[in-house]
């Protein structure tokens, strides 16, 4: 033992560093490590013992620990990577004090930041069912918004956990304060002639297989739930994952399989709504003519509504929790969609689909892309060209999630976000109320009818969202308490309700067609590797002369775009993909569906097939009854896949290439 505790009365951290003193100068190494595997372990066993009636339910129970540990240890191996490096360099007596500093050092900042990420887990998990993963990326470019969201939903579980992991950290540190006093680096002569042996050992504890390519999470996706999957893995390992996959997004739908163009479009051009158009053009692929089955001297205006987070799961004719008596006192008055999916579970994935007829990819959605920022498609661009104004109502900031910069650069003519509202009757965290989003909304459209002058306006709302704040004295709670969920539907709701009765006794009316829809559910989630129920969506059009409709076939928000079209009258050339459903309304349906790394594609007899990246794919049985997918032994159908698989392609392919956009 070195002498400089040998004659000191031994504290817990010194009795603790007898246990490493023995490896010299990779004393350490094997503190973070075991630190790394300690942490992973205890956390795992944690959030298995809270989601124990999930866990339970799957093969991989109780397996999941020494998966979990295999995991763990790929971490262990990556963060100690740097310090082996550099030890031949730095662990000898003429650098012992530097060595000894930036281990220090390097030790500390990687426990604070493994027990950071681990103590956000449950938080995360509690409101979007997983593992923290590029959300959590994303949601760090908009400190404003989540930090308002954390204080006022969150504040005591936020406080716990940065009181745990600022103490943890300095118990690790406290523990290490011995190895900081260390005056012997032992013999530098055994170091680097068992460095090899080590650096072999991290390098397998890294790459965790000899097969061809190393482990990744797709290696521990081993049920159909989700949640439990991403139990296997560690949260930095989920987010350093997402990292590597934000910088090669590009090809990421190619982990799916591969396709070449011509048949990928081959696929696509076949569905019965597209197989009679000519596709004439040599740079847009999908570019079309469509003719709206009546014409109209004057088309109509335009309005589309996109409420936040209002999934199928609230409206109860479809089977959900009766908090939109308002909306669904609107059904009869037009077309109302009863079999209607989102294409994800993010705003901007709602409204690339909605306004652009974009179809979904395993990528951030093009409102966040570089190449999208001008010359993309959406409704905006195409109805300025026919001398349409354009627009987007926000009550929020409309820099978020790159809003702004995406209208701006597509078409929409003007902006307005939560700084253009002058004494707003309520602000939140996300923003100003609905009441003020829908005042401001008709205060705009009557101008704009006045003038003579035709218009498009898309329409955001964001009460319903964390930490659901809304105004005093609008509603009867469903909930006893405030500020949950069904309260907040409820408001938005009652705020929608009376747009409604507004504008229908306003002079745009008649004039005008509006869509009310949903960008997702609240929170889509549940042990299942895609959960089909929490995709589907209330989806309304009516106004002008919409006359009363149910839509039963199974349809997508890339659907909505090109009925828009032919509602109001309006021919057009445009490259969207979706079906017209005033011209085939009978066609069987498809929804579109993906949820993190997995690709869903359901027809109209509710079979499922998912696309696993770097797996085989899955087929499976939905249930309108039960709200649940039965995955079946088999594999599905060849044809079935290709073209899920094209569909799952194509996106990104039109967006690398820059052809999903209009002539000029």
């Amino acid at each position: 033992m070195p002498s400089s505790l040998s004659s000191q009365n031994h504290s817990l951290p010194e009795r603790v560093y007898r246990w490493f003193s023995w490896a010299g100068a990779y004393a350490p190494i094997l503190m973070l490590f075991l630190a790394i595997l300690v942490i992973g372990s205890l956390s795992r066993a944690l959030l298995v013992a809270w989601q124990f009636d999930r866990v339970a339910e799957t093969s991989v129970w109780p397996s999941i620990f020494l998966h979990g540990l295999r995991v763990d240890l790929i971490m262990a191996g990556m963060a100690v990577a740097p310090l082996v490096l550099l030890l031949p360099i730095l662990g000898h007596r003429f650098s012992w004090t530097a060595w000894k500093s930036l281990a220090g050092l390097w030790s500390l900042i990687v426990v604070f930041v493994f027990l950071f990420m681990e103590l956000s887990t449950p938080t995360f998990i509690a409101e979007y069912d997983t593992r923290p993963n590029r959300l959590f990326i994303e949601y760090l470019n908009y400190p404003k918004e989540v930090l308002s969201m954390l204080w006022e939903g969150y504040l005591p579980t936020v406080a716990v956990g940065v009181f745990l992991c600022v103490s943890l950290t300095a118990l690790f540190a406290w523990l290490m304060r011995p190895w900081s006093r260390e005056t012997n680096p032992g013999s530098y002569r055994k170091a680097v002639l068992v460095w090899p042996i080590v650096a072999l050992a991290v390098f397998m504890s890294v790459r965790s297989t000899t097969g061809h390519r190393p482990a990744n999470p797709a290696m521990f996706a081993l049920t159909s739930d989700a949640l439990v999957n991403s139990l296997i893995i560690n949260s930095i390992w989920s987010v350093s994952f997402a990292i590597y996959n934000l910088k090669h997004e590009e090809g990421a739908s190619e982990s799916y399989g591969q396709m070449e163009m011509s048949e990928i479009l081959n696929e696509v051009r076949s569905a019965p709504w597209l197989s009679n158009y000519e596709f004439e053009s040599s740079k847009y692929p999908t570019l079309h003519h469509q003719t709206p089955m009546q014409a109209r001297a004057r088309p109509y205006n335009l309005v589309i509504i996109l409420e936040e987070s209002l999934g199928a799961t609230f409206v109860e004719s479809l089977g959900g929790t009766p908090v939109t008596p308002r909306l669904e006192a609107l059904k009869e008055s037009g077309w109302w969609f009863e079999n209607l999916y989102a294409t994800g579970t993010r705003s901007v994935r709602g409204i690339e689909a909605v306004v652009s007829g974009f179809l979904p990819s395993p990528a951030r959605s093009v409102l966040k892309l570089s190449l999208s920022q001008t010359g993309f498609f959406t409704l905006g661009e195409l109805l300025k060209q026919k001398g349409y104004d354009t627009g987007f109502i926000y009550g929020g900031e409309a820099h978020f999630d790159n809003m702004r910069s995406f209208f701006t650069g597509n078409g929409f003519d003007g902006i307005a976000d939560q700084q253009d509202y002058t004494n707003p009757a309520f602000t939140g965290s996300w923003g100003v109320s609905d009441e003020d989003l829908f005042a401001k909304t008709h205060e705009d459209l009557q101008k704009l009818h006045a003038s003579g002058e035709p218009f498009f306006r898309l329409v955001f709302s964001s009460s319903n969202h964390t930490p659901f704040e809304y105004p005093d004295n609008r509603i009867e709670q469903y909930d006893e308490e405030k500020n949950t969920v069904n309260n907040v539907v409820k408001y938005a709701d009652h705020a929608l309700g009376e747009f409604i009765d507004t504008a229908q006794n306003s002079a745009y009316w008649k004039d005008t067609v509006f869509l009310i829809v949903a960008d997702h559910d609240a929170r889509v989630w549940g042990d299942e590797l895609v959960p089909v129920k929490n995709f589907q969506i209330p989806g309304l059009i009516l106004g002008a002369d919409i006359e009363s409709r149910r839509i039963e076939t199974v349809t997508s928000q890339i659907d909505l775009a090109p009925t828009l079209l032919s509602l109001m009258g309006i021919a057009s050339e445009h490259p969207m993909v979706g079906r017209d459903l005033v011209i085939f309304p009978d066609e069987p349906g498809r929804a579109i569906m993906q949820f993190n790394d997995y690709y869903a594609w359901m027809d109209d007899r509710y079979n499922v097939t998912v696309l696993r990246p770097d797996q085989e794919p899955l087929a499976g049985v939905y249930s309108r009854e039960t709200g649940s997918t039965q995955y079946l032994a088999e594999a599905p159908e060849a044809f079935t896949v290709r073209k899920a698989l094209a569909h799952a392609l194509l996106p990104l392919k039109l967006y690398r290439d820059q052809t999903y956009g209009l002539p000029d």
